[in-house]
């Protein structure tokens, strides 16, 4: 499924039209963005959490040579699973 596709079934679910369904998807997307940038989670009960993370600088190896280099620090986006939504998935690919 792509984002095109999520709009559509948003759509349909609401019983709304495409566009509309193109408009609140943006609009879910751009709430969650601007949380993440102010470094604070998003957190849907039942569903996950959406959040960020600070890696730390530190060596690394170059993969093809070995010599260390460095990777300076960088801020990751994690999404942690709700239990409830990780146990439907399980249970729909078991």
């Amino acid at each position: 499924m792509n984002k095109n596709d999520l709009a559509e079934a948003i759509a349909v679910g609401a019983d709304i039209s495409h566009v509309k369904g193109e408009e609140v998807l943006k609009i879910f997307l751009d709430i969650i963005e601007k949380q993440l940038k102010s470094n604070k989670s998003v957190q849907l009960s039942g569903f996950g959490t959406f959040g960020v993370k600070t890696r730390s600088a530190r060596v690394g190896r170059n993969p093809k040579t070995g010599a260390p280099i460095e990777i300076s620090s960088s801020i990751a986006i994690r999404f942690i699973p709700g239990k409830a939504f990780k146990d439907q998935v399980n249970q729909a690919i078991d």
